[in-house]
């Protein structure tokens, strides 16, 4: 798999890897062990990589890690589409999310964007690309995910921070994009 550090905030580290022949499951575990031991300065064969349990029908699993059976303090989040994966991995204390799409999106992609996303001008793909990327990161990292509509998602005119109106953060947004690749990370510090 090759695979690329993209330029993130501190206290956050990511990676895009893309390989068509490797399964979704595989790359974000290589992906977070990667970025997991760089971070701790261990070897990967020592982390664990685990599937968290759904707790309830719809719940998205997240990825977690242990070393020597003790979890490790960090967040893990994954996203794919095709062949590529972003795995982001974040210190205690900061929420994040993330958003991947491909920069040529094929007719069904784009009617799913417009039906889900408020812009004045939906013909314009690179801006719903850019729009939708950010809405769906920020669902992402308010942690209800698909439970907040699209066009309830608030973003500042320059796409650079984003909200849900009935929370208090406000998430910066990062364009991490790169080799054909529209990816957005969300992150604010978590609410107390």
């Amino acid at each position: 798999m090759e695979s690329v550090e993209l330029d993130t905030p501190a206290g956050i580290t990511a990676c895009l890897g893309w390989d068509p022949k490797m399964s979704e499951h595989d790359r974000k575990r290589i992906l977070a062990k990667e970025l997991i031991a760089r971070r701790l300065r261990i070897e990967e064969g020592d982390i664990a990589v685990i599937r968290e349990q759904p707790t309830k029908f719809g719940h998205r699993t997240e990825l977690y890690a242990e070393v020597d059976g003790q979890a490790v303090p960090l967040t893990i989040r994954n996203v794919s589409f095709r062949g590529a994966t972003v795995v982001a991995v974040a210190d205690p204390g900061i929420a994040i999310g993330l958003d991947l799409r491909d920069a040529h999106p094929d007719e069904a992609t784009i009617r799913e964007m417009q039906r889900h996303s408020h812009l004045f001008d939906e013909d314009n793909v690179r801006s719903l690309l850019e729009h939708w990327t950010r809405v769906v990161a920020i669902r992402e990292a308010d942690g209800r995910k698909n439970l907040i509509r699209g066009d309830n998602v608030r973003l500042n005119s320059p796409r650079t921070k984003g909200w849900v109106p009935d929370r208090k953060t406000q998430y910066e947004l990062v364009d991490l994009s790169r080799d054909g690749w529209i990816i957005t990370l969300a992150w604010a510090p978590k609410e107390e």
